[in-house]
């Protein structure tokens, strides 16, 4: 039976550097064999982030986040997949808020405030965490390492793979702002010599994910 992976998109650019590298995750999960599923949370029905209704704290709920809009059918493929994808772009020195949203209530149902057994989930998946930034790719090794001891501790095993330095148009010169911070020339020269790579190492990951 082939595995089944969820892939989330948290940011809005189709096409660009977040979108991009996990669609390689993607081939690569399929390529294991794996049937995946994607989401783009900036498609999706109003939602929001945890409402702390702790309706997830009964015990007739236990995992489950009772609150229904648009991330519940997100949090539904989650609990039945083998693997998950995710991935969010760095806005302000943080995941996007859409990404918080999911996080907050994909980690808050699982936790018990029990010392003993801090976490009800019972079916650990693996995770691949994509984050892309304009800024260097060591700038947030802190954020996400909680990130990702986070997800291993409550959704399943966690690996990271980061694209920093990141081509944020395709040209500069049309805007209408003097963005001064960036060389666009070196910024395009990465993105055509440094970007492909780091498409492989998803397209690796995802693979790994899946196998």
């Amino acid at each position: 039976m082939s595995k089944k992976i969820v892939a989330v998109n948290a940011g809005p650019r189709k096409g660009w550097n977040t979108d991009t590298l996990i669609n390689e995750a993607i081939k690569g999960a399929e390529s294991a064999g794996a049937e995946v599923i994607k989401f783009d949370l900036f498609r999706l029905e109003k939602y929001t982030g945890c409402i702390s209704c702790f309706g997830c704290k009964k015990e007739e709920f236990k995992g489950h986040c009772i609150c229904r809009d648009g991330l519940t059918p997100v949090l539904d493929a989650i609990r039945e997949a083998d693997g998950l994808i995710i991935g969010s772009p760095n806005y302000l020195s943080e995941m996007t808020a859409s990404f918080r949203a999911l996080y907050e209530r994909l980690i808050f149902q699982n936790l018990t405030y029990n010392i003993d057994t801090p976490c009800c989930n019972e079916r650990f998946i693996p995770v691949l965490l994509i984050m892309t930034s304009n800024a260097p790719g060591g700038s947030y090794t802190g954020l996400l390492q909680n990130y990702q001891n986070t997800l291993t501790n409550f959704v399943g095993p966690t690996r990271v793979l980061v694209s920093g330095n990141t081509l944020q148009l395709k040209d500069y010169s049309k805007t209408d702002w003097e963005w001064t911070m960036f060389n666009p020339e070196a910024k395009i020269r990465r993105h055509e010599t440094v970007f492909p790579k780091e498409c492989e190492n998803a397209f690796a990951m995802g693979k790994a994910l899946a196998e």
